[in-house]
């Protein structure tokens, strides 16, 4: 039985069935002055949902920093476009796939590849590499191995047909995510700047396209069901799970920028969520125009597809264009080489409307401005959550050493080679820094610069104070890529919160978008494009619901003049010197080595000091422009002894350490105190690198030497060796079990 089929059109039931409440409800019947019928009130519910109109979250998106002068294109089209010089433009945007991933998680992670892929190339440019950030359950969830592999084998899947290389990310595990993961895709593309595809139909009269793969059943009310909260009957959604198919995608990629080399495309657009609705609505709406569509003209690979069907299908590989008139048989023969659908399937008009027509029937005729610019916005109310008290009574360890012992092969610090060596990161040949750092790195093909590329939070922060934690998450995405050298220009998010109408998780996000902004603007690392996720919640047995951890993921992108003059993780030589750049206080709130070793969760989180962040990022990255620096690694997760640690794992070779002469060792070597960097300079420069950092008021502090193949700390010490085997063995481990 078709979906559609199921109600009674016209009705308030009808509505709520379809996501709608009962105020939006009565507000299509006033802008209306009629009831829609069933195809035009599933158009309502998706161009509607949170997912495509971000109806609670763009009252504070709008305070958001998007502009710099290095900025082409800011958020409101596919993805955003920066500026890196020589005519050449990178196009970049992360996006969730959450729900699709937990109810199917090889083709929800798959195909939430392909579409940020698709949102990138549809502006133009080609895809050159692909990053994820990851959230799983508990170890232990008897569902999280499950949906690891399952993740992480639909990634590398997509990816790697596709010849796209997945460089770098992030995988994290907590209870909080045992019953809605998270699935965030970040694309980057490279382009010229003077050809950059944008997606408005305008003018009248002009052939509207469809392009790639024919439309099924699958997805339907896809953008809808990313728009509720999850319950125990999620596999009950499978069928709203889109099936991707890289291949096809890859001839898709070929045909559109060929056909991009010519003039005669005027607009082009993604079908993602909610498919053709979302596509020639908004493509109708940017333009100023309305749209004529020929349902029966569409390509479908089921028999008797309805209208309904055919407009709130999420099938894969399909784009929308608005040609040129008369050059619908050049567009045409480019596909047809594809092997792909082409079909005109309409006509831009001058009526502002959406009209679709089916077996000489108009079946949906609806105002443009209604579905776009009339879409709610919400100012939700919302509170401040709780903060946690300070922290206090920590004990001190019996053994700083045998706690990195710990700390190394912990969940969220254990090696992830497991992951990423299921991708193939090299494709391409440009990839000249594999994940593993603290930001890949990029070659721009055929010049001498490259692009650094990285994805950060950290959500336990963000629970705890949902400000600092945005902040922080700007901060260290401007910090990984300081570390390779890279000068942060741009950031793309994805902002993973549970429900809106729950004053606090609203008060978590508006707190967390607060701190995103006030560090882009310290930084001058505008937003330039990104995703709302919500309602990422789940409903359990016992009628409670689990939230996830607030989870604002931050895709931060960077660029290197001379891609020769950049830095790693790896310790490189024996009897250099380590330094210490940024202040530390020893601050264990929230820190890993709360967590693991003591199994807290409390205190407050570390404060940011942007300040401190920017003066430290520009020397360090001044350093390694000069080549004065041999080695780099921020503190992040763990404190400076684990940063020390993979650095002599990463090279193999080891450091004897000085210890604090005043207070305590395991608040300096765990603590988490922010903008701060560890560098190896050669010993002969050494004293001249601490003069520099002091003129510019840069703290900065020799803490030790590389060399062996111990890390070697007051008169205790540990092989590279006895740290590396259970690092290495942790994610493989716990796949076997």
């Amino acid at each position: 039985m078709k979906h559609e089929d199921t109600m009674r059109p016209g009705t308030l039931e009808a509505a709520k069935q379809f996501g709608l409440n009962e105020a939006e409800w009565a507000n299509i019947l006033r802008l209306l002055n009629r009831t829609p019928n069933m195809t035009e009130l599933g158009i309502f519910s998706v161009m509607w949902s949170e997912h495509c109109s971000y109806k609670s979250s763009r009252v504070h998106l709008r305070t958001l920093p998007t502009s710099a002068p290095w900025v082409i294109q800011g958020p409101g089209e596919n993805a955003g476009v920066i500026d890196i010089g020589d005519g050449d433009a990178i196009v970049f945007k992360m996006e969730s796939h959450n729900h699709p991933s937990f109810i199917e998680p090889f083709q929800g992670a798959a195909t939430g590849v392909g579409g940020i892929m698709r949102d990138v190339f549809t502006m133009g440019a080609r895809p050159i590499a692909m990053l994820n950030a990851l959230r799983f359950g508990e170890p232990e969830h008897p569902k999280t191995r499950h949906l690891l592999a399952g993740v992480v084998s639909g990634i590398g899947s997509y990816g790697n047909c596709m010849g796209v290389p997945t460089v770098g990310g992030e995988v994290n595990f907590h209870k909080a995510y045992n019953g809605n993961i998270l699935v965030n895709a970040m694309c980057v593309g490279l382009a010229r700047a003077d050809n950059i595809w944008l997606s408005a139909a305008k003018g009248a009269g002009n052939p509207v396209v469809y392009v790639g793969s024919k439309t099924g059943r699958d997805g339907i009310h896809g953008a809808t069901m990313a728009s509720a909260e999850f319950s125990e009957d999620a596999e009950e959604k499978r069928p709203t799970v889109q099936v991707g198919d890289p291949f096809t995608e890859k001839l898709l990629l070929e045909a559109c920028l060929e056909l991009m080399a010519t003039d005669a495309i005027i607009g082009i657009q993604d079908m993602g969520a909610a498919g053709l609705t979302s596509a020639s609505c908004e493509m109708a709406a940017k333009g100023g125009a309305g749209i004529e569509l020929w349902m029966d003209k569409v390509p479908q690979r089921e028999a008797g597809m309805t209208a309904y069907e055919m407009m709130l299908s999420e099938s894969q590989e399909r784009m929308l264009m608005v040609l040129k008139p008369g050059r619908e048989a050049e567009a045409e023969r480019i596909f047809r080489k594809w092997e792909l659908d082409f079909a005109v399937i309409g006509i831009t008009t001058d009526t502002k409307r959406i009209v679709l027509r089916h077996h000489g029937e108009d079946v949906c005729d609806l105002p443009v401005n209604v579905l776009a610019d009339e879409a709610p916005v919400y100012e939700r109310p919302w509170v401040e959550p709780p903060r946690p008290a300070p922290l206090s009574d920590v004990p001190a360890p019996p053994s700083i050493l045998g706690v990195l012992k710990q700390l190394v092969a912990s969940p969220d610090l254990a090696s992830r080679r497991w992951i990423w060596e299921q991708y193939d990161y090299s494709v391409m040949a440009d990839t000249i820094q594999k994940p593993g750092g603290d930001a890949a790195v990029v070659r721009v093909h055929g010049t001498g610069k490259a692009v650094a590329l990285t994805t950060d939070v950290t959500p336990r922060y963000c629970q705890a104070d949902p400000y600092l934690g945005g902040m922080q998450a700007i901060a260290e995405a401007y910090r990984n890529l300081s570390a390779v050298g890279a000068k942060p220009l741009a950031v793309t998010d994805n902002l993973n919160f549970g429900n809106p109408q729950k004053p606090e998780i609203m008060g978590q996000f508006a707190l967390a978008v607060r701190g995103l902004g006030e560090a882009c603007r310290a930084l001058d690392f505008p937003i330039v494009s990104g995703n709302v996720s919500l309602y990422n919640e789940t409903l359990l047995p016992n009628g409670q619901y689990q939230n996830i951890l607030p989870t604002p993921a931050i895709g931060g992108v960077g660029l290197l003049r001379d891609w020769r003059h950049m830095a790693t993780i790896a310790f490189k030589a024996e009897g250099e010197a380590v330094i210490l750049i940024g202040e530390t206080k020893g601050h264990l709130g929230q820190s890993l080595y709360l967590r693991e070793i003591l199994q807290r969760e409390d205190g407050t989180p570390p404060l940011v000091d942007l300040g401190s962040e920017k003066r430290n990022g520009i020397f360090v990255r001044t350093l390694i422009e000069a080549g004065q620096v041999t080695t780099a690694h921020d503190c992040a997760d763990g404190g400076l002894l684990v940063a020390i640690a993979e650095m002599a794992m990463a090279g193999g070779i080891g450091a004897e350490l000085a210890a604090p002469v005043n207070g305590d060792p395991h608040a300096y070597w765990f603590g988490e105190d922010q903008a701060r960097y560890v560098i190896c300079v050669p010993q002969s420069t050494a004293h001249d690198i601490l003069a520099q950092a002091d003129a510019a008021a840069v703290p900065a502090a020799r803490i030790g030497t590389t060399g062996g193949e111990m890390i070697i700390l007051d008169e205790t010490n540990i092989s590279i060796r006895a740290l590396k085997d259970p690092h290495e063995a942790w994610l493989p481990d716990l796949m076997r079990r």
